[in-house]
Protein backbone atom coordinates (compact mmCIF):
# COMPACT_ATOMS: atom_id res chain seq x y z
CA UNK A 1 0.00 0.00 0.00
CA UNK A 2 1.68 3.55 -1.06
CA UNK A 3 2.61 5.48 1.97
CA UNK A 4 1.05 8.52 2.53
CA UNK A 5 2.40 11.95 1.79
CA UNK A 6 2.40 14.15 5.17
CA UNK A 7 0.32 16.23 5.44
CA UNK A 8 1.18 20.04 5.73
CA UNK A 9 0.68 22.83 8.28
CA UNK A 10 0.59 26.28 8.51
CA UNK A 11 2.14 28.15 11.49
CA UNK A 12 -0.48 30.04 13.65
CA UNK A 13 0.40 33.49 13.28
CA UNK A 14 -1.31 34.39 16.52
CA UNK A 15 0.13 32.15 18.88
CA UNK A 16 3.43 33.08 17.45
CA UNK A 17 2.45 36.72 18.27
CA UNK A 18 1.92 36.00 21.43
CA UNK A 19 4.43 34.00 22.29
CA UNK A 20 7.01 36.41 21.10
CA UNK A 21 4.78 39.11 23.29
CA UNK A 22 5.27 37.24 26.43
CA UNK A 23 8.87 36.75 25.65
CA UNK A 24 9.56 40.26 25.39
CA UNK A 25 7.42 41.09 28.24
CA UNK A 26 9.36 38.62 30.12
CA UNK A 27 13.08 40.25 29.27
CA UNK A 28 11.50 43.95 30.53
CA UNK A 29 10.40 42.38 33.47
CA UNK A 30 13.74 40.57 34.06
CA UNK A 31 15.13 43.52 33.50
CA UNK A 32 13.13 45.85 35.95
CA UNK A 33 14.10 43.16 38.59
CA UNK A 34 17.37 43.03 37.69
CA UNK A 35 17.50 47.18 38.01
CA UNK A 36 15.73 47.31 41.34
CA UNK A 37 18.14 44.70 43.02
CA UNK A 38 20.95 46.78 41.65
CA UNK A 39 19.67 50.01 43.65
CA UNK A 40 18.94 47.82 46.51
CA UNK A 41 22.80 46.63 46.58
CA UNK A 42 24.46 49.31 44.81
CA UNK A 43 24.97 51.55 48.23
CA UNK A 44 26.53 47.87 50.06
CA UNK A 45 28.63 48.02 46.92
CA UNK A 46 29.84 51.50 46.98
CA UNK A 47 30.28 51.18 50.95
CA UNK A 48 32.76 47.93 50.02
CA UNK A 49 34.70 49.60 47.41
CA UNK A 50 35.11 52.40 48.85
CA UNK A 51 35.94 50.86 52.30
CA UNK A 52 38.17 48.18 51.56
CA UNK A 53 39.47 47.90 47.16
CA UNK A 54 39.69 50.99 46.75
CA UNK A 55 41.82 51.75 49.91
CA UNK A 56 43.84 48.57 49.26
CA UNK A 57 44.40 48.94 45.78
CA UNK A 58 45.99 52.54 46.75
CA UNK A 59 48.00 51.22 49.46
CA UNK A 60 49.87 49.18 47.19
CA UNK A 61 50.78 51.62 44.58
CA UNK A 62 51.38 53.64 47.75
CA UNK A 63 54.16 50.95 48.84
CA UNK A 64 56.06 51.95 45.71
CA UNK A 65 55.91 55.58 46.08
CA UNK A 66 57.73 57.60 48.85
CA UNK A 67 55.37 59.59 50.23
CA UNK A 68 54.80 61.52 53.29
CA UNK A 69 50.95 62.63 53.07
CA UNK A 70 51.62 66.22 52.34
CA UNK A 71 54.02 67.18 49.09
CA UNK A 72 53.80 64.90 45.99
CA UNK A 73 54.46 61.83 46.18
CA UNK A 74 57.64 60.01 43.79
CA UNK A 75 57.65 56.40 42.47
CA UNK A 76 60.88 54.54 44.22
CA UNK A 77 59.84 51.17 43.13
CA UNK A 78 60.66 48.41 45.08
CA UNK A 79 63.35 50.44 47.47
CA UNK A 80 60.52 50.42 50.51
CA UNK A 81 60.90 46.60 50.33
CA UNK A 82 64.56 46.80 50.22
CA UNK A 83 64.78 49.26 52.91
CA UNK A 84 62.66 46.58 55.24
CA UNK A 85 64.98 43.98 54.83
CA UNK A 86 68.00 46.31 55.97
CA UNK A 87 66.01 48.41 59.15
CA UNK A 88 66.55 46.96 62.65
CA UNK A 89 63.47 48.48 63.97
CA UNK A 90 61.23 46.81 61.77
CA UNK A 91 63.46 43.35 62.32
CA UNK A 92 63.12 44.01 66.01
CA UNK A 93 59.22 44.48 65.28
CA UNK A 94 59.09 41.11 63.35
CA UNK A 95 60.88 39.43 66.50
CA UNK A 96 58.63 40.86 69.01
CA UNK A 97 55.48 39.97 67.18
CA UNK A 98 56.87 36.26 66.31
CA UNK A 99 57.48 36.09 70.39
CA UNK A 100 54.16 37.58 71.20
CA UNK A 101 52.52 35.01 68.71
CA UNK A 102 54.76 32.23 69.74
CA UNK A 103 53.54 32.60 73.78
CA UNK A 104 50.37 33.76 73.67
CA UNK A 105 48.61 31.05 70.64
CA UNK A 106 49.50 27.83 72.23
CA UNK A 107 48.89 28.82 75.70
CA UNK A 108 45.41 30.62 74.78
CA UNK A 109 44.84 27.37 73.05
CA UNK A 110 45.91 24.83 76.42
CA UNK A 111 44.43 26.66 78.58
CA UNK A 112 40.70 26.98 76.71
CA UNK A 113 41.07 23.83 75.99
CA UNK A 114 41.86 22.40 80.07
CA UNK A 115 39.22 25.10 81.55
CA UNK A 116 36.43 23.24 78.44
CA UNK A 117 37.38 20.34 79.53
CA UNK A 118 36.46 21.48 83.32
CA UNK A 119 33.33 23.25 82.44
CA UNK A 120 32.42 20.13 80.64
CA UNK A 121 31.46 18.10 83.43
CA UNK A 122 28.86 18.54 86.01
CA UNK A 123 29.44 20.58 88.38
CA UNK A 124 27.36 23.62 90.56
CA UNK A 125 26.93 27.21 89.17
CA UNK A 126 28.99 25.82 85.63
CA UNK A 127 26.68 28.29 83.90
CA UNK A 128 27.93 31.57 85.86
CA UNK A 129 31.80 30.28 85.63
CA UNK A 130 31.19 30.05 81.49
CA UNK A 131 30.10 33.60 81.82
CA UNK A 132 32.92 34.84 83.89
CA UNK A 133 35.01 33.24 81.94
CA UNK A 134 33.86 34.67 78.78
CA UNK A 135 33.20 38.09 80.00
CA UNK A 136 36.24 39.53 79.53
CA UNK A 137 36.62 38.66 75.37
CA UNK A 138 33.97 40.97 74.63
CA UNK A 139 35.52 43.25 76.95
CA UNK A 140 37.74 45.60 74.23
CA UNK A 141 41.16 45.99 73.90
CA UNK A 142 41.16 49.53 75.08
CA UNK A 143 39.21 49.44 78.11
CA UNK A 144 41.81 46.12 79.11
CA UNK A 145 44.75 48.43 78.19
CA UNK A 146 43.30 51.28 80.46
CA UNK A 147 42.29 48.72 83.28
CA UNK A 148 45.86 46.88 83.52
CA UNK A 149 47.51 49.98 82.89
CA UNK A 150 46.42 50.92 86.63
CA UNK A 151 47.00 47.44 87.55
CA UNK A 152 50.49 47.37 86.47
CA UNK A 153 51.48 50.72 87.47
CA UNK A 154 54.82 50.31 89.32
CA UNK A 155 54.12 53.04 92.11
CA UNK A 156 50.46 52.60 93.20
CA UNK A 157 49.14 49.77 91.06
CA UNK A 158 47.29 46.92 93.06
CA UNK A 159 49.57 44.28 91.85
CA UNK A 160 52.97 45.85 93.41
CA UNK A 161 50.73 46.19 96.40
CA UNK A 162 49.71 42.19 96.17
CA UNK A 163 53.60 41.51 96.02
CA UNK A 164 54.38 44.19 99.02
CA UNK A 165 52.31 42.00 100.87
CA UNK A 166 53.80 38.92 99.97
CA UNK A 167 57.23 40.04 100.51
CA UNK A 168 58.53 40.57 96.86
CA UNK A 169 60.05 42.99 95.49
CA UNK A 170 58.34 45.32 92.88
CA UNK A 171 58.07 45.25 89.31
CA UNK A 172 58.24 47.11 86.62
CA UNK A 173 55.83 45.69 84.45
CA UNK A 174 55.11 47.56 81.23
CA UNK A 175 57.82 49.82 82.15
CA UNK A 176 60.86 47.14 82.21
CA UNK A 177 62.01 46.48 79.07
CA UNK A 178 62.16 42.46 80.19
CA UNK A 179 58.69 42.43 81.39
CA UNK A 180 56.47 44.37 79.29
CA UNK A 181 56.13 41.88 76.41
CA UNK A 182 55.62 39.09 78.92
CA UNK A 183 52.90 41.35 80.22
CA UNK A 184 50.42 42.39 77.56
CA UNK A 185 51.12 38.48 76.02
CA UNK A 186 48.85 37.70 80.24
CA UNK A 187 46.67 40.34 79.21
CA UNK A 188 46.15 39.19 76.30
CA UNK A 189 45.37 35.62 77.68
CA UNK A 190 42.97 37.10 80.13
CA UNK A 191 40.73 38.24 77.41
CA UNK A 192 41.40 35.81 74.56
CA UNK A 193 41.13 32.76 76.33
CA UNK A 194 37.25 32.95 76.70
CA UNK A 195 36.87 32.48 72.93
CA UNK A 196 38.77 29.48 73.18
CA UNK A 197 36.81 27.96 76.05
CA UNK A 198 33.53 28.42 74.26
CA UNK A 199 34.80 27.47 70.85
CA UNK A 200 36.19 24.39 72.52
CA UNK A 201 33.55 23.74 74.79
CA UNK A 202 31.03 23.65 71.97
CA UNK A 203 32.90 21.53 70.10
CA UNK A 204 33.17 18.90 73.37
CA UNK A 205 29.38 18.65 73.42
CA UNK A 206 29.53 17.26 69.71
CA UNK A 207 31.32 14.37 70.52
CA UNK A 208 29.40 11.38 70.39
CA UNK A 209 28.28 9.71 73.72
CA UNK A 210 28.43 6.45 71.88
CA UNK A 211 31.91 6.10 71.18
CA UNK A 212 32.91 7.78 74.45
CA UNK A 213 30.89 5.01 76.35
CA UNK A 214 32.40 2.71 73.55
CA UNK A 215 35.87 3.23 74.79
CA UNK A 216 35.35 3.20 78.55
CA UNK A 217 33.99 -0.33 77.73
CA UNK A 218 37.00 -1.36 76.19
CA UNK A 219 38.70 -0.06 79.38
CA UNK A 220 39.83 3.47 78.30
CA UNK A 221 40.87 5.48 81.68
CA UNK A 222 40.51 9.12 81.29
CA UNK A 223 43.54 9.75 79.73
CA UNK A 224 43.31 7.20 77.11
CA UNK A 225 40.31 9.02 76.57
CA UNK A 226 41.31 12.39 76.03
CA UNK A 227 44.48 10.97 73.90
CA UNK A 228 42.59 8.66 71.15
CA UNK A 229 38.70 10.10 71.73
CA UNK A 230 38.41 13.61 72.49
CA UNK A 231 41.86 14.79 70.76
CA UNK A 232 41.02 13.70 67.70
CA UNK A 233 37.28 14.49 67.29
CA UNK A 234 38.66 18.30 68.56
CA UNK A 235 41.30 18.54 65.84
CA UNK A 236 39.84 20.46 63.05
CA UNK A 237 38.62 23.11 66.06
CA UNK A 238 41.67 23.00 67.24
CA UNK A 239 43.49 23.90 63.96
CA UNK A 240 40.47 26.57 63.32
CA UNK A 241 41.49 27.96 66.57
CA UNK A 242 45.58 27.78 65.61
CA UNK A 243 44.55 30.25 62.50
CA UNK A 244 42.60 32.41 63.91
CA UNK A 245 44.37 33.40 67.27
CA UNK A 246 48.07 33.20 65.25
CA UNK A 247 46.11 36.51 63.19
CA UNK A 248 44.43 38.02 65.86
CA UNK A 249 48.24 37.69 67.73
CA UNK A 250 50.00 39.21 64.44
CA UNK A 251 47.96 41.88 63.95
CA UNK A 252 47.95 43.28 67.66
CA UNK A 253 47.58 46.93 67.83
CA UNK A 254 45.02 48.64 70.64
CA UNK A 255 46.31 47.00 73.46
CA UNK A 256 50.41 48.08 72.43
CA UNK A 257 48.72 51.23 72.19
CA UNK A 258 47.03 52.04 75.02
CA UNK A 259 49.44 50.97 76.97
CA UNK A 260 53.03 51.30 76.14
CA UNK A 261 53.33 52.85 73.13
CA UNK A 262 55.77 50.61 71.76
CA UNK A 263 57.93 50.76 74.56
CA UNK A 264 60.10 50.97 76.86
CA UNK A 265 63.29 50.57 74.39
CA UNK A 266 60.95 49.21 71.20
CA UNK A 267 60.41 46.13 73.41
CA UNK A 268 56.60 45.97 72.52
CA UNK A 269 56.74 47.55 69.19
CA UNK A 270 54.56 45.04 66.94
CA UNK A 271 54.42 45.11 63.33
CA UNK A 272 51.20 47.04 63.06
CA UNK A 273 52.31 49.73 65.36
CA UNK A 274 55.56 50.14 63.20
CA UNK A 275 52.93 50.50 60.53
CA UNK A 276 51.02 53.20 62.46
CA UNK A 277 54.35 54.56 63.45
CA UNK A 278 55.89 54.91 60.23
CA UNK A 279 52.61 56.31 58.39
CA UNK A 280 51.11 58.55 60.74
CA UNK A 281 53.96 59.41 63.41
CA UNK A 282 57.42 59.72 60.76
CA UNK A 283 54.94 60.87 57.96
CA UNK A 284 56.49 57.79 55.52
CA UNK A 285 53.34 56.46 54.34
CA UNK A 286 54.90 54.31 51.20
CA UNK A 287 57.58 53.12 53.96
CA UNK A 288 54.56 51.88 56.26
CA UNK A 289 52.37 50.68 53.06
CA UNK A 290 55.15 48.21 52.50
CA UNK A 291 55.31 46.81 55.81
CA UNK A 292 51.95 46.82 55.64
CA UNK A 293 51.69 44.41 52.25
CA UNK A 294 54.89 42.14 54.04
CA UNK A 295 52.17 41.66 57.02
CA UNK A 296 49.59 41.06 54.54
CA UNK A 297 51.88 38.70 52.53
CA UNK A 298 52.55 36.79 55.75
CA UNK A 299 48.84 36.82 56.88
CA UNK A 300 47.74 34.96 53.20
CA UNK A 301 50.69 32.32 53.32
CA UNK A 302 49.21 31.80 57.19
CA UNK A 303 45.98 31.18 55.55
CA UNK A 304 46.40 29.35 52.85
CA UNK A 305 48.87 26.53 54.38
CA UNK A 306 46.46 24.71 56.52
CA UNK A 307 44.17 24.32 52.93
CA UNK A 308 47.05 23.30 51.24
CA UNK A 309 47.96 20.73 53.42
CA UNK A 310 44.15 19.65 54.38
CA UNK A 311 44.39 19.15 50.25
CA UNK A 312 46.88 17.37 49.95
CA UNK A 313 46.14 14.69 52.80
CA UNK A 314 43.15 14.12 51.46
CA UNK A 315 44.16 13.47 47.85
CA UNK A 316 46.79 10.99 49.70
CA UNK A 317 43.80 9.28 51.62
CA UNK A 318 41.81 9.12 47.98
CA UNK A 319 44.53 7.77 46.99
CA UNK A 320 45.34 4.83 49.47
CA UNK A 321 41.30 4.15 48.85
CA UNK A 322 41.81 3.55 45.53
CA UNK A 323 44.57 1.61 45.67
CA UNK A 324 42.96 -0.80 48.75
CA UNK A 325 39.78 -1.29 46.30
CA UNK A 326 42.35 -2.11 43.10
CA UNK A 327 43.91 -4.91 45.49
Amino acid sequence: MPRLPTPLTLADTDTDTDTGRGRRAARRRHRRETATAWAFVSPSVLVILGLSVVPVAWSLLLSFQADDLVTPSRWVGLDNYRALVQDPHFSQAVRNTVLYTVLYVPLSIGLGLVLALALNQRIRLVGLYRTLIFVPFVVSATAQGVLFSFILDPEFGAANSVLHKLGISPQGFLTDPGQALLALVAISLWSGTGFCVVVTLAALQDVPPSLVEAARLDGAGRRHLLRHVTLPALAPVLTFLTVWQTINALQVFDLVYVTTKGGPLGSTTVIVYFIWEQAFKNFTAGYGAAAAYALALALLVLGTVPRLVRAVRGRARAGHRLEGAAR
